[in-house]
């Protein structure tokens, strides 16, 4: 007859038998208890079973260490290509973006057309896409995070991440159309009209399917009359009054232009006339 919580201890899990252990070298050694613990002594399905372990327990850097240890000890059992998926997931979890890019990328290397896959391309946009915080910051990580997303729907076209992916991607292009606004908006309180023309244009030119382009459209024609290019003034108007007829920024237009006798109409040749025959007129050629 076996002795009293023995046949209770037989029937522990043996990944639970790992918690255990670290919990009770965390309490005798102190230090980093994952390199305490001798993994090699568990199979990689009990190691993963411990990274799910601290995930749900909201320690996801802790999940992401046994996640990776799988792949190092078990490097071509079908559960380190879980666990890398997995690592990728749980870096991301603990905003570790460098090392969840990393996992993500190294995931695609490795299995690149594993089920997985379109979810490791979706971690990875990600790692860029979490860290655009507002205009003001750099804008390589938001160009890094339409490179990613971009790839993820041409190349999983049918993912069920896709969705997610293309709002993102026309959150990220606004995010720029965002930032040359804010730019533009700047040199033009400075009466730096030229660099203002400048930005403003880019986002009529590159960015005309986001919000900012009624306003961008609005600030051309305040520079434009701020400079007495009158033609290119009112070209913009008249743009901005046939695609965003109803907006405050039409009016504000319209407004400035008849207060100098003037019309929102296409004149002149300048670069805005050209958009004008295009998108008003439908003269591509």
């Amino acid at each position: 007859m076996p002795v009293k919580g023995q046949g209770r201890l037989r029937i522990l899990p043996a990944w639970l038998l790992l918690v255990c252990a670290v919990a009770i070298m965390a309490g005798c050694g102190g230090g980093d208890v994952r390199q305490r613990t001798d993994l090699e002594a568990f199979s990689p399905e009990e190691i993963f079973q411990r990274g799910e372990f601290d995930l749900e327990r909201g320690r996801p850097a802790d999940a992401a260490f046994y996640f990776g240890e799988i792949e190092r000890l078990y490097p071509y059992s079908s559960w380190a290509r879980r666990g890398l998926i997995m690592q990728a997931f749980a870096y991301h979890r603990a905003r570790d973006f460098p090392n969840s890019r990393a996992a993500a990328q190294r995931f695609l290397d490795f299995f690149p057309a594993d089920e997985d896959a379109a979810y490791a391309q979706y971690l990875l946009a990600l790692s860029y896409y979490d860290q655009i915080d507002d205009v003001g910051r750099d804008q390589g990580l938001t160009f890094q995070a339409l490179q990613a997303l971009r790839v993820l729907i041409e190349q999983f076209p049918d993912s069920e991440y896709v969705p997610a992916a293309i709002l993102k991607f026309d959150l990220a292009f606004d995010h720029l159309a965002a930032k040359e606004m804010e730019i533009g908006r700047y040199y033009l309180r400075r009466n730096h009209f030229t660099a203002a023309i400048n930005r403003f244009r880019v986002v009529v030119e590159d960015f005309q399917t986001t919000s900012h382009t009624p306003e961008a459209l609005h600030r051309l024609v305040e520079a434009y009359l701020s400079l007495g290019l009158v033609a290119e003034a009112q070209t913009a108007g008249a743009i901005l009054g046939h695609n965003f007829q109803s907006t405050v920024w039409y009016q504000d237009s319209f407004a400035l232009l008849t207060g100098r006798g003037l019309r929102p109409e296409a004149t002149g040749d300048s670069w805005l006339a050209t958009i004008y025959r295009q998108v008003v007129l439908g003269e591509w050629l």
